[in-house]
């Protein structure tokens, strides 16, 4: 049985997850790089490693081992990276040739020989089939005779041979350190079966063990490796301009930062960068999660593993292979998919008491119930050790690691990159949530929303002609809002003057113009009464005033907005709907928060907020409220979010300090993403407990019809076998949601 990558270090958070040896530190997206091991790590193949209670094995076995300073578990490919001093390194393979784990050097081309190594269990396992099928066949339609006999225990023999080598090996190891696992529970009872001369059960029933697990491990790679077959979306080549201006195909992964590099249409794009020539449509949605291509031109980021639509699209690279934002996506999630959720560590806790629970009253019946009940001493060790079958905790060990690994490849194939199981089940307990104003709610640039021409003396196209001309020579972000909205030839100025805190001035067509704000008009002694009731309306919603004026009158009101985005209205309601309650926080004017959180329904604001305001709202929101989460996506947000129960950085825009002390990141910005997360959390649970109610109710059930004597090993093991694939299979549905 298989289970998620895991990385253990020293946890972020203290409030995440209140375990010492099963957390992970979440990377942001803005370190680096996806290996097969870390820097400097040396990698151990362990090929009898594939179960978590076998990962807690090794790390128990080297938990006593000083200089460790971190391990790297890849259960799908049997692997440990380790980094540690090469002195330490003799104790730590030592150790864990004591803990009955031979190890290997990982070589170049590992991952091709476990491969062959997956299809060479998968035919020992089926060898062993036909030769349980044998033995049974022996012993139904042949005389009991010591030939036939001996002929059918040397085929059951081989068949537990072939299938249970890896079951007997880790088994026995679990035994001499006085644990029971689910290897240690199946050799004893397999072999005691083939003592009492139940020997076609026996390897029937390792045989079929061994099938099992092998489709377990299937369908548990399935879910890890949902996220990593995005990898297969990158190009292997990438077209790059050479010194002498040559374009030439060379492997991505040897192109080198700043480099140029050519796009097609049609074609994936292979490499993160920066557009510095052509225009084009391109489908984010490996990346973002958006379904709408988004138009990109000179100055736009692209990002690697996209489609190049329409145009062809020239970028210069921002970001080598193995740190492109799609690497660094699936190289979170993989280091999240090892993280224990609380549920899982419930399981942990849970299957430590019932394995023991269930060999002790498998003990009991073999010896307690001929002296008790009768029963002859054959009867009763035949049904101790189908209990011992029973008791393997294996559907119950798997049933939260596959829920988990579906919920997160789920939620990052839709943009939403969830840093461990813990914040996937612990979204659903959110009862507030605080948004920054600008570039969460809003868009984050300014666009002009209002234009009012005052003066019926001059036509009004000469007029906004003036107001563009003067907005378009200057470098304030509200002038450049206003000349964009205007959209409109320039004319040449004269004697432009730039004037600090209030415009600029400049003559056109013999006109002397200011183009300036409130405080500007009324220093030249242009207001009036009706200008001053004009500029309260729009003050009054939060927008930024500009004035056109000539040395006689005022000719034009200009007034800009940060807009709010159109998706924030739906989340804002959505997450009503899920009976979240909304807060905004920001550092603009409180007139200004209030008049946007009014217009997306937000239920409070608050503004003039500094960082450190920020974190204590937090803390109140925590204490009235309960659970909250922070979205924001600047470096003033980084202490509310990481004080936050869930941070959440909005990352297409957001800085690498807020992604970073964010616990989940919405990569295309859509506010909408939050109530979907929430929706995931709250379905992930349910589907969590409903596996481990159908594991724990299989077992129950078999459990009272081993003691009357109704369940046969063969029934065990379906019932062992048919729980986990129940459960396995269940939680891939969050893989279709």
């Amino acid at each position: 049985m298989t289970s998620p990558t895991s990385e253990h270090t020293i946890p972020i958070k203290s409030s995440g997850c209140g375990c010492s040896n099963s957390c992970s530190t979440m990377p942001s997206l803005s370190e680096a790089p996806v290996a097969a091991g870390q820097a400097g790590a040396t990698v151990l193949l362990i090929p009898a490693m594939d179960c978590p209670s076998e990962e807690n094995d090794i790390r128990r076995a080297l938990a006593d081992i000083g200089g460790i300073r971190s391990l790297s578990f890849q259960l799908s490919a049997r692997t440990l990276s380790i980094v540690a001093p090469d002195t330490v390194l003799p104790s730590v393979f030592a150790a864990i040739r004591q803990a009955g784990y031979e190890t290997k050097s990982l070589a170049a081309g590992s991952e091709a020989s476990e491969g062959s190594s997956a299809k060479g269990d998968l035919w020992k396992a089926v060898l062993a089939l036909v030769l349980a099928t044998g033995a049974e066949l022996v012993h139904f339609f042949t005389p009991d005779t010591l030939p036939f006999r001996g002929l059918g225990m040397a085929m059951a023999a081989i068949a537990i041979r072939l299938a249970g080598l890896s079951t007997y090996t880790k088994g026995l190891a679990a035994l001499r350190r006085g644990k029971l696992n689910m290897n240690a529970l199946m050799g004893v009872a397999v072999t005691g079966a083939f003592l009492i001369g139940q020997w076609p059960e026996a390897a029937m029933v390792m045989a079929l063990y061994a099938i099992a697990e092998l489709i377990e491990a299937r369908s548990v790679d399935r879910a890890r490796n949902a996220i990593k077959s995005l990898l297969d979306l990158t190009p292997d080549t990438a077209e790059v301009r050479q010194a002498d201006g040559v374009w030439r195909e060379v492997p991505a992964g040897q192109v080198a930062l700043d480099a140029c590099v050519r796009v097609k249409p049609g074609a994936r794009i292979p490499l993160d960068g920066r557009v510095t020539a052509g225009t084009s449509a391109v489908n984010q949605a490996p990346v973002t999660g958006e379904s709408i291509p988004v138009d990109k031109a000179e100055g736009d980021m692209v990002f690697a593993g996209t489609i190049n639509e329409t145009g062809m699209l020239e970028f210069q690279v921002t970001a080598i292979s193995t740190n492109t934002t799609l690497a660094r996506i699936i190289h979170a999630v993989e280091q999240a998919q090892g993280t224990r959720a609380p549920t899982q560590r419930f399981v942990d806790r849970f299957a430590e008491i019932y394995t023991p629970s269930v060999f002790a009253m498998a003990v009991a019946v073999a010896l307690l119930t001929p002296w008790l009940l009768g029963w002859n001493w054959s009867d009763a060790l035949y049904k101790a050790l189908v209990l011992l079958v029973i008791a393997c905790p294996c559907a119950l060990v798997i049933a939260t690691p596959v829920t988990v690994v579906s919920g997160l490849a789920a939620a990052a194939k839709r943009g939403i990159l969830i840093k461990g199981g813990v914040y996937l089940e612990e979204a659903r307990k959110l009862r507030a949530i605080a948004l920054d104003k600008t570039g969460t709610i809003t868009e984050g640039k300014p666009r002009l929303v209002a234009t009012e021409v005052l003066s019926s003396a001059v036509p009004e196209a000469r007029v906004l002609a003036w107001a563009a001309s003067l907005a378009g020579h200057s470098d304030h972000p509200v002038s450049k809002a206003i000349a964009r909205g205007l959209d409109l030839p320039e004319n040449d100025l004269q004697d432009f003057v730039a004037l600090p805190g209030r415009g600029i001035e400049a003559r056109t067509d013999g006109e002397r113009l200011t183009l300036g704000n409130h405080r500007l008009i009324e220093e030249r002694g242009l207001c009036s009464k009706e200008i001053e009731a004009r500029l309260e309306v729009h003050e009054s919603q939060g927008r930024s005033v500009t004035l056109l004026a000539s040395e006689r009158q005022v000719l034009a009101i200009f007034a800009v907005a940060d807009t709010i985005k159109d998706s924030s209205r739906a989340a804002i309601a959505e997450l009503h709907q899920l009976g979240v309650a909304s807060v905004m926080l920001t550092g603009d004017n409180s007139a200004t928060a209030a008049t946007i959180a009014r217009e997306a329904g937000i239920d409070d604001a608050r503004g003039n907020l500094l960082p450190e305001d920020k974190l204590a709202a937090i803390e109140e929101m925590q204490s009235r409220y309960g659970s909250t989460a922070m979205t924001g996506d600047g470096i003033n947000d980084a202490p509310a979010l990481a004080r936050a129960d869930i941070g959440v950085a909005m990352g297409a825009a957001g800085t690498d300090t807020a992604m970073e002390a964010a616990d989940v990141v919405i990569m295309n910005d859509d506010l909408r993403r939050i109530p979907e997360t929430i929706r995931l959390s709250r379905f992930t649970h349910a589907i969590l407990w409903q596996n481990i109610v159908l594991a724990l109710g299989i077992k129950a059930v078999f459990l009272v019809l081993a003691i009357v004597g109704s369940a046969t090993m063969w029934m065990a093991v379906f019932a062992d076998m048919g729980a986990s694939l129940l459960v396995v299979f269940n939680g891939l549905r969050l893989l279709r949601r």
